[in-house]
């Protein structure tokens, strides 16, 4: 470091740019010899001052400071110096320090630290509107020479936009610029140094601008007429068609509103923008009718909705086009001639009676024949039938407006050469009201009145009721009984009301009540009458009105029982009841003896054998003649034969059970004369329980469905059963013994 200085200092001096060395003082006493002058010598010191180096120097003369010098980089340098004695190498002075500045030249272009630039400025905006600012920095030294004096141009984008020299502010600079025309702009702006004269260095950047839109374009119908077509059988709200107005604005200033101009169209279209606000929807309105109608012409307005006071010099911002609208005929069901009835018939008319008539058409064909019918569920009654051919409704059944006022038919209307095609109406038949009905009492009167009642006194309020409505027969009229000997009276008071009023001679006491007859009677055509009774009681009552007793005293016994006769009466009754208990008793015993000799009847015995056979579910269908004996069966009466598998209505009657010690012969001998000229009874009970032997038994046929019966009733010839064999000596003996001789 030191060398370097010693260097540097040495190349200063020659230089003879700074630094000198004080000259030292001497001072000389005396001469040679004798004593001379004292020698005084002062330390020598170095005087710095400042020097300048030229940045980048490149000249001739070569420079000792190691290495070119960047006034960017760094601006200046402090060194420190000091004299040193070379043979001792010795500081002969303190240090010293000296700065070292670095003088600037124009050697760092301008550059825009922000770049490149985006902006947005609104179309059609006027001359000098500001766009953006940029700005341009230079790394010279601003306060030595022009090194960072910046001036701003315009390279490109002219003749459009303009910028200021010194601000560096872009501005439009024309007017009426369109966005539709062009939307964005490339701008390039510049930078020089040196005040922008030559020699200067010069930086460069971009900027975009944008023109944002406004509503300066009104809307345009890119055609000025616009036809459609839509079928006849199209519902309200059912799509047309779309119209769109051309807006070459953007965003909220394209939004527009439709709207039909005529009164014709505006009857039978309507239409509505779109969700985007774009398009206008053209809808059905109401129905139409090819036949009625074929086509429809209407114009139609597309405007802003959003318009700019600051451009409506650039208006009308709206356009006009014209609509034509075709009907395109379509197969249609039959049309009524209303679109509901009201048809209306007296109650209490014979069936048949003409209550009214529809009439429907085939609107694409008028002559072709329609066919009427009323659909089940809206007259579940039957009460109306309807002529097929002309549309006739008439009544079925007698009907009555008490029970039903209104009845609502649908009516269908069927083409005969195309049953799909039908249309349906509402057919309202309102029953009207005849005087059919006698009034009566609007509910059941039981009431009553104290046996203190003054004469005069009201005792109830009676309500008529008369269901008719007709004329004056709501009008009833209430009369009770007349003359001097009437318990009660009874007042009309002509509103449909009467009051029962005590007379002025009171009701005799007593424990019935009394039964006042009503007389109603309507004033219609012709008057209808009806009697009813009022219950009133005679009580007796508290002083506050309340009802005490309803029985007079007169009738009650002032006298008690006394216990003795309590007694004899419980004593008589239970006696009563102990021979009531006896006598059923023995009866029950009596019953219970009959039927241990019941018990031994064959017939039930046979039956808990369980020998059913076959057909036991259709004993009534089966045919019990195979069961009889070919051999004994009885010849058929002349006529038509008798069926056997139908239950006969007429039943025998029971013979008595004769006198005397119950036999068991006898009893089986009685049952069986019963069974066999009873049809009613068995043997449908017994088909279950015989089998069928035929011809060729030994013994015959056990069954006695085919015996008959002599006039006298007794048993007819029969073949000893002591000839069958020990199996059958019980039946033997059951059947064998004699009956006793008739006296």
């Amino acid at each position: 470091m030191w060398g370097l200085v010693r260097l540097l200092l040495a190349w200063l001096g020659g230089w003879g740019c700074m630094g000198r060395l004080a000259a030292p003082a001497r001072a000389w006493a005396g001469s040679r010899g004798a004593p001379g002058p004292v020698l005084l010598r002062n330390r020598r010191s170095w005087v710095w001052n400042q020097f300048f180096v030229i940045e980048e120097y490149a000249g001739p003369e070569p420079v000792l400071i190691g290495k070119s010098l960047d006034r960017e980089e760094k601006a200046q340098y402090v060194l420190l110096a000091q004299a040193v004695d070379r043979a001792s190498n010795r500081p002969l002075e303190p240090p010293s320090e000296f700065i070292i500045k670095v003088q600037d030249i124009n050697d760092n272009p301008p550059i825009f630290p922000l770049g490149p630039y985006h902006a947005t400025v609104p179309e059609m905006s006027n001359v000098g509107t500001s766009v953006i600012q940029v700005t341009a920095h230079d790394a010279d030294d601003p306060s030595y020479g022009n090194s960072a004096k910046l001036v701003y141009t315009v390279l490109d984008g002219l003749p459009f936009f303009s910028v200021d020299p010194q601000t560096g502010v872009i501005r439009t600079a024309i007017p009426n610029m369109d966005r539709e025309t062009q939307e964005e702009f490339l701008v390039v702006i510049q930078a020089k140094d040196m005040g922008g004269h030559m020699g200067g260095l010069s930086g460069s950047t971009t900027v975009t601008v944008t023109l944002s839109d406004v509503n300066d374009n009104p809307p345009k119908f890119p055609q000025s007429l616009y036809q459609f077509s839509v079928v006849e059988t199209a519902g309200p709200g059912t799509l047309v068609g779309r119209l769109r107005a051309q807006d070459p604005d953007l965003g909220d200033n394209a939004l527009m509103a439709y709207s039909i101009l005529d009164g014709e169209g505006s009857e039978a279209f309507s239409i509505s923008t779109d969700s985007q606000g774009r398009d206008g929807l053209l809808t059905v309105r109401k129905p139409l009718d090819f036949e009625t109608r074929r086509s429809y012409s209407f114009r139609v307005e597309a405007t802003n909705t959003l318009i700019d006071p600051a451009y409506l010099r650039r208006g009308p911002f709206k356009d006009v086009a014209s609509v034509r609208v075709a009907v395109q005929d379509a197969p249609e069901p039959p049309a009524f001639s209303q679109a509901a009835y009201h048809l209306a018939v007296s109650e209490n008319k014979a069936p048949g009676t003409l209550v009214g008539q529809v009439s429907a058409a085939d609107l694409d064909s008028p002559a072709s024949p329609i066919r009427y019918s009323i659909l089940p569920h809206s007259d579940p009654e039957r009460c109306f039938s309807i002529e097929p051919e002309d549309g006739t409704i008439r009544t079925v059944v007698p009907l009555d407006r008490e029970a039903r006022v209104w009845h609502n038919l649908t009516v269908l209307a069927t083409e005969l050469d195309s049953s799909a095609q039908a249309s349906r109406v509402q057919v309202a038949i309102q029953i009207l009201d005849e005087n059919d009905n006698a009034p009566q009492l609007a509910e059941p009167y039981d009431t009553f009145v104290c046996d203190s009642a003054v004469p005069g006194q009201l005792i109830q309020v009676i309500r008529a009721l008369d269901r008719d409505e007709v004329g004056n027969s709501s009008r009833v009229s209430l009369q009770g009984p007349l003359g001097p000997d009437a318990n009660f009276t009874v007042r009309d008071n002509r509103d449909g009301s009467a009051s029962l009023l005590l007379p002025s001679r009171p009701a005799p006491p007593r424990q019935a009540p009394y039964l006042v007859p009503i007389e109603l009677w309507d004033w219609g055509q012709p008057a209808l009458s009806s009697t009813a009774t009022v219950t009133v009681s005679v009580c007796r009552c508290r002083p506050d009105g309340s009802v005490a007793s309803c029985r007079p005293e007169a009738q009650l016994s002032p006298a008690g029982l006394s216990t003795g006769a309590l007694l004899a009466i419980i004593t008589c009754v239970g006696t009563l009841l102990a021979l009531v208990v006896l006598f059923v008793a023995l009866r029950r015993q009596k019953q219970e003896a009959l039927m241990v000799l019941e018990e031994e009847d064959v017939r039930e015995n046979i039956i808990t054998y369980d020998d059913e056979g076959g057909g036991e579910e259709d004993t009534e269908a089966f045919d019990i003649s195979a069961l009889q004996n070919p051999d004994g069966a009885v010849p058929p009466n002349p006529g038509p034969p008798a069926r056997r598998d139908v239950l006969p209505r007429a039943r025998a009657p029971r013979q008595p059970r004769p006198p005397g010690p119950a036999d068991v012969a006898q009893l089986l001998a009685l049952r069986l004369r019963e069974a066999d000229d009873d049809p009613s009874v068995p043997p449908y009970d017994s088909v279950q329980v015989y089998g069928y032997e035929g011809r060729g038994s030994s013994c015959g046929s056990l069954s006695s469905l085919g015996s008959g019966s002599e006039a006298g009733g007794a048993l007819g010839p029969a073949e000893p059963l002591d000839d069958w064999g020990p199996l059958f000596r019980t039946l033997a003996e059951l059947y064998g013994a004699k009956e006793p001789p008739t006296p």
